[in-house]
């Protein structure tokens, strides 16, 4: 005997739709508490001071770099990262070093200054809060902020200009600590 014919089984339309309104208000909900998280994160570290802004005069420029700031942590822990006062906020960046200090303009994001006196160290890192590079593909600078010591990642466009700008800021930061000294 031949076995009977039987149609397809008809699509639950119901079914679906409750699957997918129920995924949709979970992502929604995941991505709420991201959102909080990241606040909150704001709300604890309150107690950083605002960034301070370029002098009027930043005297000659020493280095220009355009490429890519990453984020800002916690000096030595690259995981912690700073969102206060939109440190945390990636973006397209372009430095100038000057003997004033490091000038940090962020399109799209607030920019800062990094005066000379609060650099404290400069190098090549492979990874930042949430971004991992090869080796010696992260500019690095720790800088002093309010009584917080921070690492803040950037990543020139051409990473070759990367080691012409640690061995500048440490020869600056050291020629610094030396006149101090001298005092």
């Amino acid at each position: 005997m031949a076995a009977e014919q039987k149609s397809a089984p008809v699509t639950d339309w119901a079914g679906r739709i409750g699957w997918l309104v129920g995924l949709v208000l979970f992502v929604a909900l995941v991505y709420w508490l991201m959102r909080e998280g990241w606040k909150w994160r704001a709300t604890l570290q309150g107690d950083l001071p605002e960034l301070p802004t370029a002098p009027e005069d930043l005297g000659p420029v020493k280095l220009s770099m355009s490429g890519r700031y990453h984020g800002s942590t916690t000096a030595g822990q690259w995981l912690d990262r700073i969102v206060a006062h939109g440190l945390g906020t990636r973006s397209r960046v372009e430095l100038t070093l000057t003997d004033a200090g490091l000038d940090v303009v962020r399109p799209g994001a607030t920019d800062f200054f990094i005066p000379a006196e609060a650099l404290r160290e400069a190098l090549l890192g492979k990874g930042i809060a949430g971004k991992v590079l090869t080796e010696g593909g992260l500019l690095v600078v720790t800088w002093a902020h309010g009584d917080k010591l921070l690492d803040s990642g950037f990543r020139s466009d051409r990473a070759a200009e990367h080691n012409e700008w640690v061995d500048t800021l440490n020869n600056m930061i050291n020629k610094s600590i030396d006149t101090e000294g001298a005092r």
